[in-house]
């Protein structure tokens, strides 16, 4: 089982065991949350820079495999010469813990962020964090975590934030002992604690043995001995949200969730079958002016000799009779949209069950206004990855635009996940009070961080075979997603 796993397992038997109360993760910092290696090579490169020498400007992180005291066997390693290395290692051992060193250098193992967060939204749950660092650290500590969660969404705490009131390397162990005996007094049941030190694990065993805490020990670079490794720790280097979420039950009820491209049978077989409240389905004209299912133009994927098209009133008709949610990607001009106003008042979708998305260029002002007349609490929405240079660049112009664009009925703005500036601009976007989508999140640990974001919603063509999720596509650019059988017949 991996240690995500089994730090979802603990999580969940300790929360029945114990209702009500408050719930810590708590977690190291450096070599668990923080991958030194980049902090290791920023102060070495700085060296080369301030001195005009070359040893460290090739590597790169992986070749820094020796812990953040233990850089003296590195510099043998890249061949500074022995009349050098003393002068390297001073300058390392004066620059490594300066701020701005602290607030430049350090980088998050992939994924413990998105993992922090998802503890920190569930109820009556905090992440602790104690750490060897000596206590006059603690506001640049603060402020790099902080800096470096933002992204995430992610917030510590002064409060729950210990560290050793010693200096360097002094009992190092009793420290994160007393700070996790000092989380207990205020009243936190410890579940788990996460730390890449063995000897720290160590120490913290006994008490973890009484309380049925749950160790957890990252494999990245340590410097005590593996040995000391207590028996039944969890062990692993790779932060997974897909190990700690078993399905959309256990997402948070306030992002509403899209079945993306419902635009054939297998695809609205696999969404009636789930949990899953929407369905979009991409609406266009085939040749004869019939009103189809699907997602590319014919002039960007000419149709095969025997595809086969679900009507647009056939899928709206079913996912009615299933009192489910549509979502109604206009693709095309005014002739579409006169036809899918008629095809939805034939169906009698109330209101919270309708939402319509269009290109500001196909639908044009004069059709959302329409939409919003006709469909007073509808979900209205459109793109605006293209507006994202100026939200960051010229945020006033921005919201210009956008305030233009609410005035002609549009309530929901939509962002496509892979784009380059997407994060940033959902931050502006929330804190300006406008709903936000997240679109084109290409597997389930994209989807899950975009959720953990808290969204208004997220569409997704739920690809998700670990949730027992076989999303077939929109078929954008004539693809499909395909599931083999495997030989005891799942997918």
């Amino acid at each position: 089982m991996s240690w995500m796993k089994e730090l979802a397992d603990c999580y969940l038997r300790v929360g029945t065991q114990y209702p009500g109360e408050p719930l810590m993760l708590v977690s190291d910092i450096d070599g668990t949350i923080i991958d030194m290696r980049y902090f290791v090579l920023s102060v070495l490169q700085s060296y080369d820079e301030a001195r005009g020498t070359a040893y460290f400007t090739r590597l790169g992180p992986a070749d820094v495999t020796v812990h953040e005291n233990q850089v003296e066997r590195l510099l043998e390693r890249v061949a500074v010469p022995a009349s050098e290395r003393s002068a390297v290692l001073d300058w390392y051992l004066e620059h490594r813990w300066q701020e701005d060193t602290i607030l430049r250098a350090h980088r998050p193992f992939p994924g413990v962020f998105q993992m922090m967060r998802w503890f920190q939204l569930q109820p009556n749950t905090s992440v602790g964090l104690i750490s060897g660092r000596p206590e006059k650290l603690r506001d640049v500590t603060l402020r790099s975590l902080n800096q470096l969660g933002d992204p995430f969404r992610v917030h510590f705490s002064d409060e729950l934030l210990f560290m050793n009131p010693g200096e360097w390397n002094q009992d190092v162990e009793a420290s994160k002992l007393n700070g996790l005996r000092h989380f207990q007094d205020e009243g936190y049941h410890v579940f788990a604690v996460i730390d890449n030190e063995p000897s720290a694990l160590k120490a913290i065993a006994p008490m973890a043995k009484e309380t049925g805490m749950l160790l957890l020990h990252a494999n990245t670079i340590f410097e005590s001995q593996r040995g000391s490794i207590p028996r039944g720790t969890a062990r692993g280097k790779e932060y997974h949200l897909t190990e700690l979420v078993a399905g959309e039950e256990a997402l948070p009820p306030s992002v509403q969730l899209v079945w993306h491209g419902v635009n054939d049978e297998d695809n609205l077989r696999q969404f009636i079958a789930s949990d899953v409240s929407w369905a979009e389905v991409d609406v266009r004209q085939d040749s004869a002016g019939k009103f189809i299912c699907r997602h590319d133009s014919f002039e960007i994927t000419p149709p095969l000799p025997d595809e086969e098209w679900l009507t647009l009133r056939g899928m709206v008709s079913e996912v009615a009779k299933h009192d489910r949610r549509i979502k109604l990607d206009l693709k095309g001009g005014r002739d579409v949209l006169d036809r899918v106003l008629q095809i939805v008042a034939d169906q009698g979708f109330a209101e919270d069950q309708l939402w319509f998305n269009g290109e500001i260029e196909t639908t044009l002002e004069e059709g959302f206004r329409r939409i919003r007349a006709e469909h007073p609490d509808a979900i209205l929405q459109c793109p605006v990855s293209w507006l994202s240079p100026l939200i960051l660049g010229a945020p006033a112009e921005a919201h210009k635009t956008l305030e233009m664009l609410t005035s002609w009925g549009i309530s929901r703005f939509s962002l496509n996940w892979d784009h380059d500036l997407a994060r940033e601009s959902f931050d502006v976007l929330v804190g300006w009070g406008y709903e936000v989508n997240f679109y084109g999140v290409p597997d389930l640990e994209a989807f899950l961080e975009a959720v953990l974001l808290l969204p208004r919603s997220v569409t997704s063509d739920f690809n998700f075979p670990q949730w027992h999720r076989y999303g077939h596509g929109s078929g954008k650019d004539g693809r499909h997603f395909s599931y083999a059988v495997d030989t005891k017949g799942s997918r």
